[in-house]
């Protein structure tokens, strides 16, 4: 295994990578979360607590769901890169864990939610990080996708690294209506 030294700022520690790829991926994760942690902060508690709609939960809410899932999507794609597949994931099961996650934090503050984005952000990368780039390019069934074998790169570009962008979208357009 090659490890790359990378650096996102001159003043940033050192971190490594198991590859160049991997490296990438947990970037661009971070540039999501980041997006996401900038537009957050600022929010009033009203807008902190408006529905989106055709979604139904609150904007922190699903910051807060955002930060909850990554060490899930992050759990799926090492199990991917191992080769194993992933069984009993379905979009019903992924439904009712959301709508259950917005029970149990409907009360989630601001800064609960961001200082649990920026922590499970942080393990994120440094697991997508240690991945080689035979582990990203490991393919195995996925339940979700109709036992369809996909890669554990595909799985982390479709959940880990998309989820913060497709709910700062979302919230950025609840938030303008």
């Amino acid at each position: 295994m090659t490890t790359t030294e990378t650096r996102t700022s001159p003043d940033e520690t050192t971190r490594f990578a198991a590859s160049a790829r991997a490296d990438a991926l947990a970037r661009r994760l971070e540039q999501g979360i980041d997006a996401l942690i900038a537009f957050a902060r600022p929010l009033t508690e009203a807008q902190w607590k408006t529905p989106i709609p055709k979604d139904g939960r609150p904007v922190g809410v699903v910051v807060h769901h955002v930060a909850s899932v990554l060490p899930l999507e992050i759990q799926l794609a090492q199990a991917l890169a191992k080769g194993e597949p992933i069984t009993g994931v379905t979009w019903d099961a992924v439904h009712e864990m959301n709508a259950g996650h917005a029970k149990e934090n409907a009360a989630v503050t601001k800064e609960e939610a961001i200082d649990l984005l920026r922590r499970n952000a942080a393990a994120a990368t440094a697991a997508i990080r240690a991945l080689t780039d035979a582990e990203l390019a490991t393919a195995a069934t996925i339940s979700l996708y109709a036992d369809a074998p996909l890669t554990c790169q595909f799985m982390l570009e479709d959940h880990a690294v998309r989820h913060s962008y497709h709910h700062l979208a979302k919230v950025q357009g609840a938030l303008k209506s």
